[in-house]
């Protein structure tokens, strides 16, 4: 049995010694240590030795494995910095070699002019406010003196969420709340989503962003309306932008006009852009309906103001020559990536 022993300790450590991972070395600790393992085997066979023989092989036996312990745990000590030194050599990162590109984003074409409408109305003073989206009928009809039979008060052109609840139909409500909650003089544009019960295609979508701008004050004229328009046309277009104004009805402005500016591809020519008329609609404008002042509680032979209310996805097109509003909506990132580079 001595022998056996002294057997097994050699094999160990020469095992041991030859052992290059893990695996292998988990696979040596039971095939020696093991419940079923060789030490195990040997000394079970304790109970044929004479009892002057046993606790000398017993002592044999606990130094053979504990030499045995030590070796597994040195081995796999010296296998664990090996691992670690060649994950350290695999990993290793040259600081100075150039580093790899990464491909960032960009903002959306409607963000871009978006912004751009936002800086050149705070620079004339406008403040940048908002409201919601699903608004109650008096802010949307009510307030913005729109008749009860007028057609854009039909299920066929407003989604309603109940009697006295619909998605705005336009950024025009902000108007009345801006006039309910602040004592003029007032300045601010709004823009945010509306919604319209539109069919999807090249020119339409029941989902759309508009920017709605609102005056109010002593004595504002029509000219001031003008002088604003025109100063966010040249913002917006260049200093060669010229605007016109047509007569046109809204039921919450009056007088009202629709808003053209002079085409700037052919500067008035005719062209295929503007479909040989020379001029592109961009928005409607006129002078704020004494009644919606009234609705509002503010004294219109005291005040006047103006409002005007611009697509951003017309004059986003229009500025990019984009003919499909869809595009700005299916998030094809051929399409988004040519305004990010």
């Amino acid at each position: 049995m001595k022998e056996a022993l002294q057997k097994i300790a050699q094999e160990a450590k020469e095992a041991l010694q030859r052992c290059q991972d893990m695996k292998e070395l988990d696979a040596l600790r039971v095939r020696f240590l093991g419940k079923k393992g060789e030490l195990t085997g040997i000394l079970k066979q304790m109970g044929k030795l004479s009892a002057e023989e046993r606790p000398v092989m017993g002592q044999l036996a606990n130094e053979v494995r504990a030499e045995i312990e030590r070796e597994l745990s040195d081995r796999q000590a010296a296998l664990k910095a090996q691992a670690l030194e060649k994950q350290l050599r695999d990993e290793k990162i040259d600081v100075t070699m150039e580093g790899k590109a990464v491909s960032l984003g960009g903002k959306h074409p409607l963000t871009i002019v978006l912004d751009e409408i936002k800086e050149i109305f705070m620079g004339m003073g406008f403040d940048v406010v908002t409201g919601p989206e699903v608004e109650y009928v008096r802010y949307n009809f009510d307030g913005l003196n729109v008749p009860e039979s007028h057609p854009s008060r039909d299920e066929q052109d407003t989604f309603y969420i109940r009697d006295d609840i619909v998605l705005r139909t336009q950024t025009s409500p902000v108007q009345v709340r801006m006039m309910e909650q602040s004592k003029p003089p007032i300045r601010v544009i709004a823009p945010g989503r509306v919604y319209r019960t539109d069919s999807v295609d090249a020119t339409h979508s029941p989902l759309f962003h508009q920017v709605e701008g609102l005056v109010v004050d002593k004595g504002v004229t029509m000219a001031d309306l003008r002088g604003a328009l025109e100063a966010f046309a040249k913002g917006l277009y260049g200093e060669d932008a010229q605007i016109r104004f047509r007569p046109h009805h809204f039921p919450f402005t009056e007088p009202s006009a629709e808003v053209d500016v002079m085409c700037f591809a052919c500067q008035g020519k005719g062209c295929r852009l503007c479909k040989g008329e020379g001029w592109i609609e961009i928005l409607g404008a006129g002078m704020v309906h004494p009644n919606v002042l009234k609705y509002c509680g503010i004294d219109p032979y005291e005040y006047s103001g103006f409002a005007f209310g611009l697509g951003l996805e017309r004059i986003v097109m229009r500025k990019y020559g984009i003919d499909d509003i869809r595009l700005l909506f299916e998030n094809d990132l051929r399409f988004l990536r040519q305004f990010s580079e």
